[in-house]
């Protein structure tokens, strides 16, 4: 009995006559026992890693918590929440800009969602709100790549079927542009055998009686000829010079369509400097209105024998080939002593020549491209005709880009409250779209205060790199990175002058 009681008696049980390092013992091995039956009902744990602290172990396994407490099955049903786009952008601030859509002209990476960014400007219309016209501003500081961007647009553009229109080159860098794009240059300047006959008339259009053209044609030409007066006498024209302007007109066209020929600038400037052939045409007046032509009559004789001599005063030389994907006019030979006088009225009467094909609803999706924009902001004649053509860009499916240098050249159009700081303010209020290059530190405050830019946007302006800008499109910003195809990059080159020049075998 003895011994059966010694072999299943537990090894915890202490006799009472022990002593204490048995006692201590027995003490030890039974705290032991209770913290194993305290554990075993845990589920195992994974193993520790070397030198991890054993208190830091996982309490459930990688597969989740077991049991009905695990929240599986499709059980848990939180309720609906809804809020507004501006609360989720701040419950979520990790999410980016969603992008203008796949349809349209790539021009690079969109810096924040890390994306594609492709535009155009003919797809947005109608689609995107706010979105209200084709127009596009371009600013930027020089050598940041605002000139790339928008050769970039007008090659890349060519792909999708539209024609570029550049009225202005006053650098002479789009002509290799054109060239390669199989289109066509016009270089005007002194010696040159270029020639371009302003008051040509543009063809009638598919459905506009000949009445109703010929009217527009008399419109168009007595346009041409006031902005190229106010532009020379930097004023406006009195009312007896209009009448004077009409009654010239008038005459020429007369006796051009009696000849079979075309009316010259040269034949209105003749009729403005007889006062015997404006009196007769206007008997009332007779005596008056020869005197007050004296200075229109010295205004477009500039074009006729002064530094434009040749070039307007002319039959033209060269037709427009409205199926050519590119046609720019080289200005580079005008301009350059400083006075921009010679370079603004060329234009002006290029512009003027290059409307036979713009003024034609059937003529396709375009866009004209006006360069250097800067140097004109001064002149309101001009900027009127601009104007004109921001105005009926949707109608006639024309997309203009300007590109200037600081926002602030529209406040140097004129003071404020003036007839030209409305016209250079109208131009930026009429563009859907404005790309902002980098601004110098005291270019900001105006930059922010015309384009309504953010303390945000503001900030990024400042910071921007080349090839990086701030697109704002119907209230959306973004921040693009312009990508340059190399052969683009070869192209568009606009500082190989600055670039040390290799040595070159001399000739014997």
């Amino acid at each position: 009995m003895a011994s059966r009681t010694r072999a299943s008696a537990s090894p915890l049980f202490v006799p009472r006559k022990s002593d204490r390092r048995t006692a201590r013992a027995a003490r030890h091995q039974f705290a032991a026992a209770r913290d194993q039956a305290r554990h075993a009902a845990r589920p195992e744990a994974r193993p520790t890693a070397p030198g991890l602290d054993a208190e830091l172990r996982a309490t459930y396994p990688a597969s989740g918590r077991p049991g009905p407490a695990s929240a599986r099955g499709g059980r848990l049903k939180l309720p609906a929440h809804r809020m507004t786009t501006a609360t989720a952008s701040g419950a979520y601030p990790f999410l980016a800009e969603g992008g203008l859509g796949a349809q349209g002209i790539y021009i690079g990476r969109d810096v924040h969602a890390e994306a594609a960014f492709t535009y155009d400007p003919f797809a947005l219309y109608g689609r995107l709100d706010g979105f209200t016209n084709p127009n596009i501003l371009l600013a930027g500081i020089i050598g940041m790549g605002k000139s790339a961007l928008a050769k970039s647009l007008a090659v890349r553009a060519v792909a999708f079927g539209y024609r570029i229109y550049v009225p202005c080159d006053p650098k002479g860098e789009w002509t290799v542009v054109a060239q390669e794009l199989g289109g066509q240059t016009i270089a005007l300047g002194p010696g040159l055998p270029g020639r371009l006959n302003p008051l040509d008339a543009p063809a009638r259009p598919y459905g506009v009686s000949e009445e109703d053209w010929t009217g527009e044609v008399r419109k168009r030409r007595l346009l041409l000829l006031g902005s190229l007066a106010k532009t020379v006498l930097g004023r406006e024209l009195h009312p007896m010079e209009h009448t004077a302007l009409d009654v010239a007109l008038d005459q020429v066209v007369a006796y051009a369509e009696a000849n079979g020929t075309t009316p010259l600038l040269g034949e209105v400037a003749y009729v403005l400097g007889s006062p015997d052939r404006l009196d007769a045409a206007l008997g009332e007046l007779s005596g008056r209105l020869g005197h007050a032509a004296e200075d229109l009559a010295h205004a477009l004789r500039r074009l006729v024998h002064g530094d434009l001599a040749g070039m307007f005063d002319a039959p033209s030389t060269v037709a427009f080939d409205p199926s050519a994907p590119m046609l720019s006019i080289d200005l580079s030979r005008l301009g350059g002593a400083g006075d921009d006088t010679a370079l603004v009225l060329a234009m002006t009467c290029a512009s003027a020549w290059m409307e036979s094909a713009l003024a034609d609803p059937a003529g396709g999706r375009r866009w004209v491209i006006y360069d250097e924009a800067w140097r004109v902001m001064r002149h309101v004649a001009l900027l009127e005709r601009m104007q004109s053509q921001w105005k009926l860009s949707r109608g006639l499916g024309i997309a203009n880009l300007m590109v200037i240098h600081r926002l602030s050249d529209l406040l140097d159009a004129g003071d404020a409250g003036s007839r030209g700081r409305a016209l250079a303010e109208g131009l930026l209020t009429d563009c859907s779209t404005r790309i902002i290059y980098r601004q110098e530190a005291d270019q900001l405050t105006s930059a922010a205060s015309l384009l309504g830019l953010t303390g945000v946007e503001t900030q990024a302006v400042s910071a921007l790199t080349k090839g990086r800008g701030l697109w704002k499109v119907a209230g959306r910003s973004f921040i693009t990175q312009h990508l340059l195809h190399p052969r683009e990059r070869e192209l568009f080159d606009t500082d190989a002058r600055m670039s040390p020049v290799l040595d070159r075998p001399h000739r014997s």
